[in-house]
């Protein structure tokens, strides 16, 4: 089934120093060396993607790789210096100053790594701050404020300050600010890296309970691979301003297009990423020991597997598409495959 493109950009250059519009012009595909001689430095390079509507896309990267820089070319918080940007069919580039505004008012939401929260607000008055930015009134702000502090599991902590919030609920607080406009597209850049371990891996789990009563089209920032395997339906890596690979996690893993993206993914845990429907067989056994799921990860299902004398039935809506045993998970989590 085919999915809609909600974010369109082709060929996106960001060149930071003087004479960056020219050398562009005489040539349109600068190599690095190029631009270091002409004293530019690349911050993202001839970039193009397509974020397609209801999907988790994450850009990932090491520090510098142009990652964030991208994304605020995406959401023209940086002006990119060539390149196109369609978002629901339009010109994004072409869009007017009050065109813009209006787009980042109702249509686009963005959570940085820093929660920015006015202190001096409550968590109700923080969430609420954008829908009054809009003159949206008081008695309708507060009612939409309160849904979304209650999706992010804030109910009971509307009046406090942020001073008397854990860093996660602080979080959880700047989630729900960008949520209150229902925003139609959601720049996420590192949201959770400032937070430590435990609680990172607890607001990961809020956010896909969030992604799955909401189906939000999201862009998500991350330099961190198990956060990104966790989270994305596609993920592109970036390195020197650059795209390198944009895949599936699994497809990443099994095919790298690059050196760089084999040496990024090379210590990834392959049961991770690898789907039953990947590995399984043809269903020829008459005794089955239960059932997984044709996209289950071989890690949720391969204890089960593993302790089972006969083989498990793979389904998909409800039908038996094949068998997966002992052995091929066994050779997944030894790296034979």
């Amino acid at each position: 089934m085919s999915r809609t493109v909600l974010l369109d950009c082709q060929n996106i250059w960001k060149l930071y120093g003087a004479g960056a519009d020219k050398i562009l012009a005489s040539d349109p595909s600068p190599s690095l060396d190029d631009l270091k001689s002409a004293n530019l430095i690349g911050a993202v390079r001839d970039a193009s993607l397509q974020i397609m509507k209801g999907e988790i896309f994450v850009i990932m990267g090491l520090s510098g790789s142009g990652k964030s820089t991208l994304v605020r070319c995406l959401s023209r918080l940086v002006e990119p210096t060539s390149g196109h940007i369609q978002f629901e069919g339009s010109d994004l580039l072409g869009a007017t100053d009050a065109e813009l505004i209006e787009i980042r008012r109702k249509k686009m939401g963005m959570v940085f790594q820093q929660f920015a929260l006015l202190p001096h607000l409550t968590v109700l008055e923080n969430a609420a701050f954008p829908l009054d930015v809009q003159g949206v009134p008081r008695k309708v702000r507060e009612e939409r404020a309160r849904e979304v502090i209650e999706l992010v599991g804030l109910k009971g902590r509307e009046d406090y300050y942020p001073r008397q919030l854990s860093g996660g609920q602080q979080q959880r607080v700047g989630i729900a600010r960008s949520l209150v406009v229902e925003p139609d597209l959601w720049f996420l850049d590192e949201p959770f890296s400032a937070l430590d371990p435990l609680i990172r891996r607890e607001m990961q789990d809020e956010f896909i309970r969030l992604q799955n009563m909401l189906r939000k089209t999201i862009v998500f920032i991350t330099h961190d691979f198990d956060e990104a395997i966790r989270l994305a339906d596609r993920i592109a890596v970036m390195k020197d301003g650059a795209i390198e690979q944009i895949a599936a996690p699994e497809e990443l893993v099994l095919n790298p297009a690059t050196d760089y993206v084999a040496e990024f993914t090379r210590h990834v845990s392959r049961a991770k990423v690898i789907r039953v429907g990947t590995v399984m067989s043809d269903a020829i056994a008459t005794d089955f020991a239960g059932d997984v799921a044709h996209d289950a990860t071989v890690e949720s299902i391969a204890d089960a597997v593993e302790s089972a004398d006969t083989p498990h039935r793979v389904m998909r809506e409800g039908r038996v598409v094949g068998q997966i045993d002992r052995k091929a998970v066994v050779d997944v989590l030894v790296g034979r495959m």
